[in-house]
């Protein structure tokens, strides 16, 4: 039981090694234990600020870059747009040409075959004139083989070219 009831005098000694270390500790590390701790409690206030400036900056970029995604699904869909009205008067460039292109075609088919039925009508007539001169060579052939009817010819020839 000496061990739990301690002495007077070892009380008394152990006040005083506490006062000294107290003392001790009072005068030369209590100064620097405080400005370490108000270090400390500076620098988690500066943490806390700079994560809360952080934070700050984070929603702001987040809405640069909401705005810059907006500004470019714009021009995406301006680009788009422009693609499109491209595509059209390409398309509608190229069916104009085309139908000049058809026109020019139609129109140099008709001439071709204006001026084809225009030789063929003409080597026609050529041949119909032909066959007429022969026609008729053979006629003026029988007719004139009766003498008669040859001399009366001849003189009816010669009465029209007088009168002309």
């Amino acid at each position: 039981m000496e061990l739990v009831t301690p002495g007077l005098g070892l009380f008394f000694w152990m006040v005083v090694s506490f006062s000294i270390v107290l003392f001790l500790l009072g005068k030369f590390a209590w100064k620097p234990i405080l400005n370490a701790l108000k270090e400390r409690e500076n620098s988690i206030d500066e943490a806390l600020q700079s994560a809360e400036k952080a934070r700050e900056e984070m929603s702001h970029l987040k809405a640069d870059n909401e705005q810059i995604i907006k500004e470019a699904k714009q021009q995406r869909e301006k680009l788009i747009r422009e693609a499109k009205e491209i595509k059209a008067n390409i398309i509608e460039e190229a069916t104009v040409q085309a139908d000049k292109e058809a026109k020019k075609l139609i129109e140099k088919a008709k001439t071709t075959i204006q001026n084809e039925k225009e030789a063929a009508i003409n080597g026609i007539k050529d041949q119909i004139s032909i066959i007429s001169v022969d026609i008729a060579e053979k006629i003026i052939k029988q007719e004139l083989l009766k003498n008669k009817k040859q001399e009366e010819l001849i003189n009816g020839l010669l009465e029209e070219i007088k009168i002309n």
